[in-house]
């Protein structure tokens, strides 16, 4: 229990330092023991100036409510990331000299977008509520954006390579395992002169939108290290070939073991990839539904072995040096037959009313507007159709529906590894870790780092966008690291407390305090409560 806590203020002047620092605070007995508040500081202010202060104060009595908040600012947040992004050295790979204005411009918007997103426009008018430009060096006055992020972003465009190599060299140094995949960003208004704003496969689902494919390689725990811009149009499997001579030729990996989904290591390629002696690489990927089959059909091999419960490994006498990892997921075998049957249904349901028309359709038309709906509904292979007449007469093919039931939950990770490097079990958790690749994606498309849509109009801006972005993650992948502790003692679905995005809130609250003491402006940051400590505890950031 405080006792005797008194009101009375003092100024204790501190000149250990390099330059006086004057501290506001009240002193009080607390189980016989005399204790300190600090409220306030005073700095930039000379010895004779706080002797004044304090010589003021010894002869007047001052009650805590003369202090006058006046304005108050976001500094946790900010502040930790900027923390953790020297920490793990991210500001010397952007330049050698960190304190260089530039460097610290380009950290600010690298910061912005995890804790603000929003154009780049927007960040430079977030000085009213944030102490983001202030520390980072650019004054706390009006932030000019062509000076303070278009200037920055064509220098950090200029050191993106030497950045990703130095990304390269500290992550991917385990079993060289690299995991690669790619996805899509829309943008909106005209690009005319664009040589990579084009139309292409949408993964965001935006029809009538330009695009560009982004490429993300990231290590095995899921780290980004390098990201690249392709034309809107390219392929899957097209960029595999150079992202891996990019392994050998930009970031000095020797050897690696490159990770990719079924769709980008086709056959072609994987063939393309052993043919080649100077790329030293080998591969794990799934193969295709149709290479499922096939391989089902193998005498070596029986749909029965497929496990839940462990990896089955099997070689083929026709393809030496290559191992298959059957498994079987039974989450997935049920996902899968809820949503056919779900197409099932809703296509039987339009089609029900087509094969009653008003009015007589020629058997052409008739026949476009069912392969429009079967399409859309991919259901097409689960149907039988007949038009006749202006009429139409439909079944659902129970014999391909029972024969896709057989592969579901099925699926096979093929990999040319040698056993003795990594077992059939340990190539198969690889495969899974493309999960991380994917939640990379999510998390940059999320509202927190917003990488879509791009408003940009010139390449060199949109690649340096994404790159941007890319760092951004890359210090929300360190955040993520340090605070798993609290997130496994945490809840499960919906009576889980922390998200990064809540974690990154609580941060905000924390701010810096303008107080306006007798005509003494001075500043103090809010003292964090103990979740807030906690947080920055295991995040390893002072506030001091």
């Amino acid at each position: 229990m405080i006792k005797n806590a008194s009101k009375r203020i003092h100024l204790e002047i501190q000149q250990h330092r390099k330059n006086p620092v004057g501290l506001f605070r009240t002193t009080y007995y607390d189980h016989g023991k005399i204790k300190h508040d600090t409220i306030g500081r005073v700095t930039g202010v000379g010895l004779q100036e706080l002797k004044l202060i304090q010589a003021t104060l010894q002869g007047k009595v001052v009650l805590k409510d003369e202090f006058e908040i006046i304005g108050s600012k976001e500094h946790g947040a900010t502040h930790t990331l900027l923390e953790i992004a020297k920490q793990t050295g991210l500001d010397r790979m952007i330049y050698s000299r960190p304190s260089e204005q530039w460097v610290r411009d380009a950290l600010a918007m690298v910061v912005g977008r995890a804790v603000y997103a929003g154009s780049k426009l927007a960040l430079t008018r977030v000085g009213d509520d944030s102490t983001l430009w202030e520390q980072a060096g650019a004054g706390n006055g009006e932030i000019d954006v062509n000076k303070h992020c278009y200037d920055a972003m064509d220098r950090l465009l200029s050191r993106k390579e030497t950045i990703q190599k130095a990304l390269a060299r500290q992550h991917l140094n385990d079993n060289f395992v690299v995991l690669y995949d790619i996805t899509s960003s829309y943008l909106e208004g005209e690009y005319e002169n664009s040589e990579i704003v084009d139309f292409g496969y949408n993964r965001d689902k935006k029809k009538g939108k330009k695009q560009i494919v982004i490429g993300l390689i990231c290590s095995r725990q899921g780290c980004p290290v390098a990201v690249e811009v392709f034309r809107g149009n390219t392929g899957d499997s097209s960029t595999v070939i150079e992202k891996i001579r990019d392994l050998k030729n930009k970031y000095g990996v020797e050897e690696a073991i490159f990770v990719g989904d079924r769709g980008m290591l086709k056959q072609c390629k994987l063939d393309e990839i052993a043919s080649d002696e100077s790329l030293v690489i080998r591969t794990i990927t799934a193969i295709t539904r149709a290479g499922l089959g096939k391989l089902c059909e193998h005498r070596s091999v029986q749909m029965s072995v497929f496990d839940k419960d462990r990896v089955v490994e099997v070689t083929l006498p026709e393809e030496p040096g290559i191992r298959y990892g059957l498994c079987f997921n039974p989450i997935q075998a049920a996902r899968s037959r809820k949503t056919r049957t779900e197409l099932i249904e809703k296509t039987t349901q339009i089609l029900a009313k087509i094969a009653v028309p008003k009015r007589k359709t020629a058997d052409g038309k008739l026949g476009i507007r069912v392969g429009r709906i079967l399409n859309k509904y991919k259901a097409g292979k689960y149907f039988i159709t007949e038009i006749k007449d202006g009429k139409l007469s439909f079944s659902v093919n129970e014999d391909a529906v029972e024969e896709s039931q057989a592969y579901d939950g099925l699926y096979a990770v093929r990999t040319d590894v040698k056993s003795d490097h990594m077992t059939i079990e340990e190539a198969v958790g690889h495969y899974k870790s493309l999960g991380k690749v994917e939640q990379a994606f999510r998390s940059l498309k999320s509202p927190q780092l917003e990488i879509r849509p791009v408003y940009h109009k010139t390449d060199e801006r949109i690649d340096t966008h994404v790159f941007i972005c890319m760092l951004s993650y890359y210090l929300i992948w360190q955040m993520k690291n340090r605070l798993k502790p609290l997130f496994e003692e945490d809840g499960v679905g919906r009576s889980k407390k922390y998200t990064l995005a809540s974690v990154i809130e609580r941060l905000k609250s924390i701010r810096q305090e303008k107080v306006n003491f007798q005509g003494i402006i001075n500043y103090s940051i809010t003292k964090p409560d103990d979740e807030q400590q906690k947080i920055l505890g295991l995040l390893g950031v002072s506030l001091s």
